[in-house]
């Protein structure tokens, strides 16, 4: 029996969160997928691999008991141990009387790509699982003689969503069409890349009478060519001419809203930042609360110089230089 290193297997460190290897799962996932790779052997074992990773992983009490495992497996090694079948399988077996760590796949968090008889479905009734699995955490061996008509819940779907910054910012609806119906699905405001919006009920339909899965929307907000997002904060850039930064005046920025007047002090530096507050994006789940918007300057050139102003900046320049104090070294 061969020792599987889930962490690796879904490349994350031990001690992570569930959330970390949640997200990490649902990429791989997403990459390696049967319907996404159709006749392809080598992302099905993939697809199975991190499957399995994610079984154990996500659960709290299989998480416990691999990782007491994994210790004890490297601390064997660092002691010499080389040949698997050497190590004490036997201790850690899942039909070990005692142990009380036996459970089937699929027990506990839902998995969002695939429990084991969405894996049955997958691959046919025999277990798609390791013999590792199967021994340490009792795999099964496909489906008992009542599964086929025993209620399903219908699988979960994912479908991703480009949306724009000022959809973001207003919330947005979309028209899916989905297995030849259409859904209209809101939108609220301030999501973010990454969001998860769920409509229940939404995805696959159950089987047996068994409830439809839900219909995750996957947000992705595009970027915006006047601002740039940090959480629920705005930045952008306000141009300044040097005139404006040296004695002060008014200029008008846009938000996401309306334009506003910015008042600049005198003697204003180059990326100096001011910021506006409550002018930035809605906190998702709390639409009332806004994030802040940063205005940093920089500093340009007016369109056109006369001479005449050229002449007026040259002596300014020269009046400047005689009364500055003297910054020479006698030798």
């Amino acid at each position: 029996m061969e020792f599987k290193d889930y962490y690796k297997i879904l490349g994350v460190a031990p001690g992570v969160d569930k959330k970390v290897i949640q997200q990490t799962f649902r990429q791989l996932a997403r990459k390696h997928h049967p319907d996404v790779n159709p006749g392809n052997k080598d992302a099905e074992e993939q697809f199975k691999t991190i499957n399995e990773a994610y079984q154990v992983l996500s659960d709290a009490k299989q998480r416990k008991k691999y990782d007491e495992l994994r210790a004890q497996y490297q601390q064997w090694q660092q002691t010499g141990g080389r040949q698997q079948q050497d190590f004490d399988w036997q201790n850690w077996s899942a039909s070990r009387a005692g142990t009380g760590t036996a459970s089937q796949p699929g027990k506990g968090a839902r998995v969002q790509y695939a429990s084991s008889e969405d894996m049955e479905d997958l691959y046919g009734s025999a277990s798609p699982y390791s013999d590792f699995f199967n021994n340490i955490f009792g795999g099964g061996g496909g489906r008992d003689r009542g599964a086929s008509s025993r209620q399903r819940r219908g699988r979960d779907v994912e479908y991703e969503v480009d949306l724009t910054l000022k959809e973001a910012f207003h919330g947005a609806e979309r028209l899916l069409e989905m297995d030849g119906h259409h859904i209209k699905a809101g939108i609220p405001v301030g999501v973010h890349t990454g969001s998860r919006v769920r409509l229940t009920g939404q995805g696959e339909p159950g089987q047996n009478g068994g409830p439809a899965g839900d219909l995750y929307l996957i947000i992705r907000v595009l970027p915006n060519e006047t601002f740039e997002r940090e959480g629920d904060d705005l930045h952008m850039e306000v141009t300044l001419d040097i005139f404006t930064a040296i004695a002060g005046g008014e200029v008008r920025i846009p938000t996401m809203e309306r334009s506003l007047t910015l008042t600049i002090p005198a003697r204003t530096n180059a990326n100096r930042s001011f910021r506006i507050r409550g002018k930035g994006m809605p906190r998702l789940g709390d639409f009332k609360t806004r994030g802040d918007l940063f205005a940093r300057v920089r500093l340009i050139l007016p369109d056109a110089l006369t001479n005449q102003e050229v002449d007026s900046i040259r002596a300014l320049v020269s009046a400047r230089q005689k009364h500055a104090e003297p910054n020479e070294v006698e030798l």
